[in-house]
């Protein structure tokens, strides 16, 4: 391998740095980096040469796990770009979506059977997507990486919101 462990994610999948992306190509590549860094394939030099083979799979796992989700790609992202998401501490969202926002944690509570919470899960699953096509266009088309990071924490709050009905769902099931 040329590369560094310290090279990018796109560079060790040799992938174009933009967040639209083509899932079966980082497959495909994963299994190829996977398959050339096998510390088996290093057992005949030894030791260290496995070691340094061993660090190269996790640095491909890890590499791998960030391309195929979307939002920790656009978080990476954005971080590549200058502008980290910092969620812990930069909270700033859009009027829209902190009505939004109560607005869904309002439906949740008031949620009382199966119909409505499906309901409300295509209604999120609505936002996702809309909000999956703005970070696309805003990293990749408009280079805005501080606009795509505040993209991310909506998306941040709409996969945790996701999880609030999945355990609503479950709950209603008991």
């Amino acid at each position: 391998m040329n590369l560094h462990l310290q090279s990018s994610d796109f560079e060790l999948f040799g992938l174009p740095q933009r967040f639209a992306q083509d899932g079966a190509a980082i497959d495909a590549r994963w299994k190829e980096l996977q398959r050339e860094a096998h510390p088996d394939r290093f057992a005949a030099q030894g030791a260290a040469a496995q070691r340094v083979a061993m660090q190269w799979s996790v640095r491909i796992n890890e590499a791998y796990r960030r391309l195929k989700d979307p939002q920790q790609r656009a978080a990476y992202l954005c971080e590549l770009r200058g502008a980290p998401i910092d969620a812990e501490n930069n909270t700033a969202m859009p009027t829209r979506f902190l009505i939004e926002q109560m607005e869904w944690r309002e439906a949740l509570e008031e949620a009382g059977d199966e119909a409505a919470l499906g309901a409300l899960e295509d209604q999120l699953r609505q936002s996702r997507q809309q909000v999956l096509q703005d970070i696309e266009r805003l990293l990749d088309r408009e280079n805005d990486p501080a606009g795509a990071a505040q993209q991310v924490r909506a998306l941040m709050f709409i996969e945790r919101f996701g999880r609030d009905i999945e355990d609503r769902l479950e709950h209603l099931g008991q």
